[in-house]
């Protein structure tokens, strides 16, 4: 634990929260603004069928999504011996030039490229700001570590993507994203001035970093988010039109269906963060059920004001309570690799986001209505839960073994 004045840890915690706030903005602004990207980049396809061209907006969010997975492991394993502070301020920058490509970009083709640019640096931010944040917390603070960089996404969604979304409708989606570009240039001065320098790791090494990527419980814990947490992803890839043509609420209704599910997201983060440092098998067993009651709940009721706020805000809930779960039972199968254990967390999670998104696409495509993809989500937290508990029964296996084998 690093020795700092109550001020500067709380200080550096906040900087770090707030690379967590404009990292959930530049991921999350394009789900409540989908119809006026696919409006403004699509236009002929908008007029033909909008729910076509809004289902294939949605290929902004998988583009996203395919970026995290492609850069987290990539640049944990390059930058295993780079000092925290500098990797997080390089991560920074790149976030920044990456979200103003993003708006910059005169075509729907080039501001996928522009998406999957910005996303690169977006696991290995939350892995070494995550790591920052348990050594300012001290020893056994790991998951709520993770939880304070969280936090900062679970802030976005309940402040700051509604209000950047009423700005993208109002005036424009290319404004709503060099907004976002600021946040991340306040972020990367905020950083600059309270952060402490922390050493990277005395043994790390690309080396060390990729040897996590030959142990099956990683891939084993990595297949768990990334198929489980796309049930998530499902519902919320498309919150806009489910509010607008299933619950039949106004276009300017849509920041307070995303305000309900941010807020969700701060209560479950929280205590996601809380209950992992105790009990980690518990945890997750007890979150993809949760989960899994509030998807079915939300496909039910969503059709009504109520239905869809209190669904939107459980669905969110039970969703982020997983996050640190997830993010702590990583690192607990990659010891010796933790920035590699922290950033492939963020890898699953992004890959749920594609795959939820997705999916979702293909089921509105179908014709099968708005709805369609939170019953998909239903199928794939079940999933999410089986493979959770088929980890934890190879872990046993593996411990019952190791005494046995040395006895022998």
């Amino acid at each position: 634990m690093i020795e700092l004045s109550r001020g500067r840890r709380v200080a550096a915690l906040a900087a770090l929260a707030l690379g967590g706030v404009a990292v959930g903005l530049t991921e999350f602004v394009a789900m409540g603004l989908l119809p006026e990207i696919a409006r403004n980049l699509l236009p002929h396809e908008y007029a033909r069928s909008s729910p076509d061209a809004v289902a294939r907006a949605g290929w902004m969010i998988t583009a996203y999504a395919l970026g995290v997975v492609v850069g987290a492991p990539l640049i944990a394993a390059l930058s295993a011996r780079l000092p925290r502070k500098k990797l997080v301020l390089g991560l920074l920058v790149l976030f920044a030039v990456g979200t103003v490509a993003s708006a910059l970009a005169p075509t729907f083709e080039l501001v996928l490229v522009a998406r999957f640019a910005a996303a690169l640096p977006h696991g290995a931010y939350f892995g070494a700001a995550g790591l920052l944040a348990a050594t300012l917390w001290g020893p056994g603070n790991e998951a709520r570590g993770f939880a304070t960089v969280l936090s900062g996404l679970t802030v976005s969604n309940v402040v700051g993507v509604p209000l950047i979304t009423r700005l993208g409708q109002t005036a424009d989606w290319r404004v709503a994203y060099l907004v976002i570009a600021g946040v991340f240039l306040l972020t990367l001065l905020a950083v600059f001035a309270v952060v402490p320098e922390v050493a990277a790791a005395a043994d790390g090494s690309p080396a060390a970093e990729l040897r996590a990527l030959r142990t099956s419980q990683v891939w084993l814990v990595a297949a768990t988010g990334a198929i489980g947490f796309a049930g998530f992803f499902a519902v919320d890839s498309y919150i806009a039109p489910v509010t607008t043509d299933v619950t039949g609420l106004a276009a300017a209704t849509v920041p307070w269906a995303l305000v309900a599910v941010g807020l969700g997201m701060t209560v479950g983060n929280a205590l996601g963060g809380w209950f992992a440092d105790r009990d980690l098998h518990r945890s997750m067993v007890i979150g993809f059920v949760a989960m899994i009651v509030s998807i079915t709940a939300f496909s039910l009721a969503a059709s009504t004001g109520v239905g869809l706020f209190v669904g939107a805000f459980l669905v969110g809930a039970t969703s982020l309570y997983l996050g640190p779960v997830l993010q702590a039972r990583l690192i607990t199968v990659a010891p010796g690799a933790q920035l590699m254990g922290a950033a492939l967390n963020q890898s699953a999670m992004n890959i749920a986001n594609s795959l939820g998104a997705a999916l979702g696409s293909v089921a509105i495509a179908a014709g099968l209505g708005y709805l369609a993809p939170a019953r998909v989500g239903i199928v794939l937290a079940v999933v999410g839960l089986a493979l959770g508990l088929v980890s934890f029964a190879a872990g046993r296996r593996v411990r019952e073994r190791v005494p046995a084998t040395v006895a022998g």
